[in-house]
């Protein structure tokens, strides 16, 4: 169970707790202030090592989020928030990083649901830029950081409108043998997850794991509503709707894009986040909300298009490598 700290206390007589704003079931997340440099504010992750676990799964645990630490202590990038210390007290350990204002996408989402309206699809694809571009660049790393968590809570909009990718708990660094190294455990939110992904430590998730968390995103953002989930998609391969017939105003290019991004199978998606921003904006200027020029336009219209033998085969495959995860 994480230990609450009471706001006025001070950790390694620098870090002055103002509040707790976030919580979950092995640690928090507090506000801080940094007393050596006036006026910054750091938020502070902590993950408690409960006695009650054996000393095996504590030491992984804190092996684990070492781990976290050390990948994102190297990481320099605007959209992704700055680790700047770590440190151990007692039986928690702790991460300071920058504090990221401004509400993330899901509250933004919801507010624009209970108005009855949807949000701005240019402000969203401004959005879906820069994105875009902090994942290019985590994918771009050696070895690559897969996130394995994109989600609009996920995300924040600061009051300058930049955006923050501020949680990594479920990130993975590819080694090069192409099996991947968990950082944290964990498998994901369900609407949000690959279908390779339910696997946990033994799927093998890659670059395109997080384009598909990227494309569910888009859908649940322009429609007001969760895609399904891929595991009912599995089972119920025409469950899922086109985001154009929940939210007419989204043109074709982006519903194919989306769709095209949550595809089933690993090898039906983008290759990788270029392939997939060049399909979104597809000759659109790109809005002046992102931080990024604009791309060469792409006809996707084949990569669209399913084949249904292709599509039977990959089904197949991906069913026996399920049922091999089991045995």
């Amino acid at each position: 169970m994480a230990i609450l700290i009471e706001p006025g206390k001070t950790l390694r007589d620098r870090y002055i707790i103002r509040e707790i704003i976030g919580r979950g079931g092995m640690g928090s997340i507090f506000l801080a202030e940094d007393n050596r440099l006036q006026g910054r504010l750091c938020a502070i992750k902590q993950i408690t090592h409960d006695q009650d676990f054996p000393e095996s799964v504590r030491e992984q645990t804190k092996e684990q989020f070492y781990r976290e630490a050390s990948v994102l202590a190297r990481l320099d990038h605007p959209n992704l928030p700055k680790v700047s210390d770590y440190f151990s007290a007692s039986d928690s350990d702790y991460l300071v990083m920058d504090y990221v204002p401004g509400d993330d996408l899901k509250t933004l989402m919801d507010r624009s649901r209970r108005n009855g309206k949807f949000l701005d699809l240019d402000e969203v694809l401004g959005w879906a830029s820069q994105l875009s571009d902090a994942l290019s660049y985590l994918h771009g790393q050696d070895p690559p950081v897969i996130h394995r968590d994109i989600k609009p809570s996920n995300m924040k909009i600061t009051p300058n409108r930049l955006l923050k990718l501020v949680d990594f708990g479920l990130v993975k660094q590819m080694v090069p043998d192409e099996m991947t190294i968990t950082v944290i455990q964990g498998r994901g939110t369900a609407l949000y997850t690959p279908l390779e992904q339910y696997g946990g430590d033994s799927g093998h998730t890659d670059p395109r794991s997080d384009i598909y968390a990227f494309g569910a995103t888009l859908y649940h953002l322009l429609t007001n509503h969760p895609p399904v989930e891929a595991k009912q998609r599995f089972l119920n391969p025409d469950s899922l709707r086109s985001p154009r017939e929940i939210n007419p105003d989204i043109d074709p290019q982006v519903d194919s894009s989306i769709l095209w991004a949550i595809s089933m199978h690993p090898d039906e998606r983008p290759q990788n986040i270029a392939s997939f921003h060049e399909a979104l904006f597809d000759g659109r200027p790109v809005p002046s909300s992102s931080l990024h020029g604009s791309r060469k336009s792409r006809d996707i219209s084949s990569l669209t298009t399913p084949n249904r033998i292709l599509l039977g085969i990959a089904s197949l495959l991906l069913l026996l490598s399920i049922v091999a995860s089991l045995l």
